[in-house]
């Protein structure tokens, strides 16, 4: 799955199903400042057996906030880390940048570019291929997350909205991919890279298929489409639907060179309803 941006955090959230998640890929893609309610979950932990002093502090992964206290992401990015992990959400623009800057430990760190949250993944995760469970939120204190940003949530999708659109509705509708991931796959000496990541980022996406969990986005460069990579995952994408911005799924897997197919989890169908009904008040 698409799921950590630094070749650590990868590494620390290897136990997924699919391939990793994606960031948003370069080509026809621009940064997203607008877009304050897309953040990065930020995480540290520990490399040396010693709970007390966190040693590690990377971004892992992206999300949305969903109403005032809920981030809403993968399972994959808050799953297999040491008991020891604590979680962050930040809403900055450049959190690279800002954990480049910041100094002190890993947890100070992470405190001066996040909010600390309590992560709940779908006890159902990993499923199977028809449904993988991969649905997670970060509950946030909501004072300290408005003291910090100003950002209003995303509306989620009526249930089963997808399904009550004809083929040529959802080839017609604009999709938006938005997330801190890295870039496509860049070819060298040593066989694929792929560089920068930690930039909240946005691209459009073309229709491609539609199933009952899974919605699936071309990243059809030629046409104009960009896509996501790795660092995307539990990242938003957006449909825009009667004119309104609705956030129709997240970002769980794809190709591995982050050229092709967005793969992203439906949020109006029922199992992630029902996983998401006792965190935020669902249309």
């Amino acid at each position: 799955m698409r799921t950590a941006t630094v070749a650590a955090a990868v590494v620390a959230l290897a136990a997924v199903t699919a391939s990793p998640a994606f960031a948003i890929n370069t080509y026809n893609a621009v940064p997203a400042p607008e877009r304050t309610e897309v953040g990065a979950l930020v995480a540290t932990w520990d490399n040396d057996d010693n709970p007390a002093t966190p040693d590690r502090v990377d971004w892992v992964c992206s999300g949305t906030m969903v109403d005032a206290d809920t981030f809403l992401t993968a399972a994959h990015c808050v799953d297999g880390f040491a008991s020891n992990v604590k979680f962050y959400v930040s809403l900055l623009q450049d959190v690279q940048g800002a954990l480049d800057a910041a100094t002190g430990t890993p947890a100070q760190k992470a405190a001066a570019v996040g909010v600390p949250g309590t992560a709940h993944g779908d006890p159902a995760y990993p499923g199977n291929s028809a449904d993988s469970h991969d649905i997670a939120v970060v509950e946030l204190p909501a004072k300290q997350m408005a003291s910090r940003w100003s950002f209003t949530p995303a509306t989620l999708p009526t249930a089963g909205k997808l399904d009550t659109m004809s083929p040529k509705a959802l080839d017609a509708t604009e999709y938006t991919v938005v997330g801190y991931g890295t870039e496509e796959a860049k070819r060298g000496p040593g066989g694929h890279t792929h560089p920068g990541g930690g930039v909240r980022m946005k691209a459009p996406l073309g229709f491609n298929a539609l199933n009952n969990t899974w919605l699936r986005l071309s990243m059809n460069e030629s046409q104009g489409n960009g896509g996501a990579c790795y660092g995307d995952s539990g990242g938003p994408n957006f449909a825009t639907i009667d004119g309104k911005r609705v956030l129709v799924a997240t970002t769980i897997t794809g190709d591995a060179p982050c050229y092709a197919t967005n793969v992203v989890y439906r949020l109006d169908a029922p199992s992630a309803r029902s996983f998401l009904t006792p965190f935020v008040a669902l249309p």
